[in-house]
């Protein structure tokens, strides 16, 4: 059956009675396997970014570093079990993969280097992140009532403001950024191959390989890169083959009063990405997320924050836009192959030398695929927006200034580098600027229309995927 998508239809179709919706659908343990590790590539540099970045920037020795590495694993393989299985009223069950917020890098560099680096630097961030997670799981249920403030024109909006935001991402590594020659056109000629796999995929083998798509190609990439000398598998051998994450391994959580507010702003912020991101997996597996499924969301979200750094020695929990990217464009919608996906990351957590293996796909390889991937979450964005009527003005001019607000940190980082700190930690990430501004606008043009909200009152148009 061929992809279809019907963006003006008021309301989804019905489902006989006992059909299982495709988000609950269990599949074969193997297949689980297979499209979780799926998951797991496509986020993996992103997830092990964060504690390189601030380990370093604390001046933690390499021996450290690899412990918050491992420790991130575990955590963020936790957390994504518990955002898809859920537990009571914690976790959307949805296919969410969490990992560590970027939104808090900056804060994170600032509160431990100014508590003197080291260990010392990293209890001061983890007791901020304790009480900036609770906060944020008490906050959690005020976002129940925002949910109406998302009508299609904000979620449309801020979904393709996500795909964008990605995009600079991949392009580094696809020009070998991060290498001693960026713009090598062996890496760009790298992560065109990559990119061309994954199209060729999708044109000539129909059904399951176009579901591994993107795992085939980072595979087909990483062999060719070992076959021209561009892969280095040096820290396998460098890797330990077990470790795990006691509690308060670097020591008992400090406390700043000025810390914890830098954390806290931190942490709406990224209540707001991980809201943004959750209406759009739910926008693209055709179930929404409503009220109670954004709280449960969040709750997982700042939950995971506060046991991670109260506890398990690791930074601000997030959900991961990329892998939305993933679910929109190989179609497989159920909540347990990201959950398997979590499985395999405490896995490589426990198991450093596993994890290792998959750290080794060269970037130029990541930036192919991340192409692919970040530019489908745009495409289901303008999607979104196709269902907003632009026949007058006022959508038009939401949409224009949302973007533009959203795109400008993209295309100018240092944009707001002499703002506030508070205001920059809002305003240097696009999504939330474009959120932000999305909202008020869309107030200020429309307010609100009803108790449920345009996010309830509108329900998505069913999206039928191939399943040969």
């Amino acid at each position: 059956m061929s992809r279809v998508g019907r963006p003006r239809l008021p309301r989804p179709r019905a489902r006989p009675s006992g059909e299982v919706h495709p988000v609950d659908e269990v599949l074969p343990t193997g297949t689980l396997v297979l499209y979780g590790l799926q998951h797991v590539m496509t986020m993996y540099a992103g997830l092990v970014a964060v504690p390189l970045i601030v380990g370093q920037a604390l001046g933690l020795p390499f021996a450290d570093i690899s412990y918050l590495l491992a420790a991130t694993l575990f955590v963020a393989g936790l957390a994504t079990v518990l955002q898809t299985i859920g537990v009571w009223r914690v976790g959307a069950r949805l296919p969410l993969v969490q990992g560590v917020s970027f939104a808090a890098v900056a804060s994170m560099i600032t509160i431990g280097t100014g508590a003197g680096g080291g260990r010392h630097g990293l209890t001061m961030i983890f007791g901020a992140t304790l009480v900036a997670g609770l906060i944020g799981v008490l906050l959690a249920p005020l976002f129940h009532r925002l949910i109406r403030l998302f009508p299609p024109v904000v979620t449309g909006t801020v979904i393709t403001v996500i795909g964008v935001s990605l995009l600079p991402v991949a392009i580094r590594w696809a020009s070998g950024a991060g290498d001693d020659r960026p713009g090598d056109p062996a890496s760009i000629g790298l992560a065109a191959f990559t990119l061309l796999v994954i199209v060729l995929v999708y044109r000539f083998l129909p059904g399951f390989w176009s579901r591994i798509a993107i795992l085939l190609s980072l595979v087909a990439g990483t062999v060719l890169a070992a076959t021209i000398g561009m892969a280095d598998f040096s820290r396998v051998g460098e890797a330990s083959w077990f470790a795990v994450s006691t509690p308060f391994h670097f020591g008992t959580p400090q406390f700043s009063i000025a810390a914890i507010i830098s954390m806290t702003v931190v942490m709406l912020v990224i209540m707001t990405e991980t809201t943004a991101d959750l209406l759009a997996v739910g926008e693209i597996v055709g179930r929404r997320a409503a009220g109670p499924d954004v709280v449960a969301g969040l709750r997982a979200d700042t939950l995971a924050t506060a046991v991670s750094g109260g506890l398990l020695n690791s930074f601000p929990a997030s959900a991961f836009a990329q892998n939305v990217g993933l679910v929109a464009i190989t179609g497989i919608r159920s909540r347990f192959v990201v959950a398997m996906g979590g499985v395999i990351l405490v896995v490589l957590g426990l198991f450093p030398k596993l994890g290792a293996v998959i750290a080794s796909v060269p970037q130029p390889v990541l930036g192919g695929a991340g192409l692919a991937l970040f530019a489908t979450v745009a495409a289901s964005g303008i999607r979104s927006l196709a269902r907003v009527d632009f026949d007058g003005q006022a959508n038009l001019v939401i949409v224009a200034v949302a973007l533009g607000l959203g795109i400008l940190p993209i295309a100018a980082p240092d944009f707001y580098h002499d703002f506030p700190e508070w205001f920059r930690t809002v305003f240097d990430s696009g999504i939330s600027a474009a959120a932000v501004a999305a909202v008020l606008l869309n107030l200020l043009f429309h307010g609100v229309r009803d108790r449920e909200g345009p996010i309830a009152a509108e329900a998505p148009a069913p999206v039928v995927q191939d399943r040969d």
